[in-house]
Order: C-alpha cells, then structure tokens, then sequence
C-alpha cells in the first residue's frame, strides 16, 4: 500500500519480533548460565516459545497479503489487466511476496518443533531467506523515483541484508548470543524505520517533504544513526532486565533452600545437605 499504513503495517511487525527477541534471547542464554555443567538442555516451555512464534509468523504473513490485496484500491488478486493491457497494483503485489517468504519462515519454524526429521537450522535459513527476498525486493522498488525516496529505502537495506547476513550466520553458529542480539537490533531497526519511511513520504501533519532537497538527505541519513542508536539502548535495557529478573528469582530460591534446611531436623539437615553436594557433583 503506497501510503502510511502500508509502512506501519510491516513496521509494526519487524518491531514485535524485534522487541520479543530481545528478551527471549537474553533469557535463553541467562538461564544457561544458571545452570549446571552438562544440564545446559532448555526446557520444553522455549520449544512452546519457539512453535508459537512460528504460528505468528504465519498468521502475521497472511493478514499481510489480505491487506495488500483487497484493500479497497488493492489488486484483488488480478496480476494482469488483459483489456488496458498492463500489470495492476505492482507495488502490492511486491509487498505479497515479502510477506509470502516471511509465511514460509513460519513454516519451517513450526516443522523445526515438530519430529520430523528437519535438517537443523533449516528455521534460520528460511528466515536469512526471507531478509534475502525483502530486500531484492526493495531494491527494484524505487528506481526512477524522487531522490530522498530513493535513499530513505536505501538505508533499509542496510538492515535488511544485514539481517540477512547474520541469520544465515546463525545456520553453521547456533545458539550465539552475539548474532542472535544483533538480529534482535536490525527487526527493530527496520520496524523503526518503516514508520520513519511513513512519516517522510507521507507526512500526517500535510507538511511534505522536499524530496530533492540534498539537505533531507543528509538529516535522514544522520536520523538513520540515531534509530539504530536508541535500538541498541534497548537491547542493553532488555538484557539488564533479564538478567536482573532471573538473578533474583535464582537468589530468592536459593534463600528458601536455606530456610527450609534451618527449619529441618539435625538428621533430615545433614541428609539433605549430602544429596545437594552429590547433585553438584554429578
């Protein structure tokens, strides 16, 4: 949709995936840490975790392309004009396709959960994937349009094929807590910065930009560094949050531990401190 919304619809998106990796993935490595050597196996509530980001993708995909498609000026699933002889609604029908390969990331993140036999990190490719297409898309997007148009979708590639590049580097490093929050940083990057995009070319306020102007250029291009600037605060909030929560539950436990062992008899208290120290040992 070439208008506000079609920018916030996707940029919304890109944003809660964003902000949800950003805790998930400090969590998972927080509770790795927490436990002990040789019982580092997450728990069936990450795999939970994981099938019902899955089944959002798809169901984020789908309500994509009915938006795309049958909005009230959409091409109502036609490709081809046969009677005018042209193509109708391209720039939606690019949007579909986005959405399209982001459905079948969902796909391969559902079967990644299921028993059969999956080739593992088939859920990273897809998705690396679906960054691919994203941008191959946008970058036949905006040929022969204004310049600052050209160039605010410019700096979305930036994120787009770096997170591309990153999720594909997650296929052979799985499970690396640097990749993973960097790919968390760039879905908030781009959900960010499809609202920017929205709000340059079309302005809620009826002030339009000059989108000539090398000056706009220049701003946005600066305004670019500080989304990604404030996307890294909050990668740093999120991860201190995480890790503050789970230290202080671990601690709290450990603290009732002990309470339950004052309170226990002599006998009860050295047996129960023995079976602690061979659960450490093992």
């Amino acid at each position: 949709m070439a208008n506000f919304k079609g920018h916030a619809l996707p940029g919304s998106f890109f944003l809660l995936f964003g902000l949800w990796w950003s805790v998930k993935y400090p969590l998972r490595q927080c509770w790795r840490r927490g436990q002990p050597r040789g019982r580092s196996r997450l728990p069936q509530f990450f795999n939970r975790i994981d099938l019902v980001e899955g089944a959002l993708k798809i169901f984020f995909a789908f309500v994509g392309i009915m938006a795309e498609q049958f909005v009230p000026d959409g091409p109502h699933g036609h490709l081809y004009n046969q009677e005018a002889k042209s193509w109708v609604k391209l720039m939606n029908w690019q949007h579909s396709t986005m959405y399209l390969f982001y459905g079948i990331s969902g796909i391969a993140d559902v079967l990644s959960m299921t028993s059969l036999p999956i080739p593992p990190g088939l859920d990273r490719l897809a998705l690396s994937l679906a960054l691919f297409v994203e941008g191959f898309l946008f970058y036949f997007h905006v040929h022969n349009r204004p310049p600052l148009d050209v160039h605010v979708h410019s700096l979305l590639l930036v994120a787009v094929f770096g997170g591309s590049i990153s999720t594909l580097l997650e296929v052979f490093l799985r499970d690396n807590p640097v990749l993973e929050l960097l790919r968390s940083s760039l879905a908030i990057l781009q959900g960010t910065w499809f609202y920017q995009i929205g709000f340059v070319l079309f302005p809620l306020n009826g002030v339009q930009w000059d989108l000539t102007l090398h000056d706009n250029m220049m701003f946005v291009t600066m305004c670019f560094c500080w989304h990604y600037a404030v996307t890294l605060l909050i990668i740093g909030l999120n991860y201190s949050l995480v890790w503050f929560i789970i230290r202080r539950c671990s601690g709290r436990q450990i603290n009732d531990m002990e309470i339950g062992l004052r309170k226990q008899p002599p006998s009860d208290r050295s047996s129960q401190k023995a079976l602690l120290q061979d659960s450490e040992e093992e």
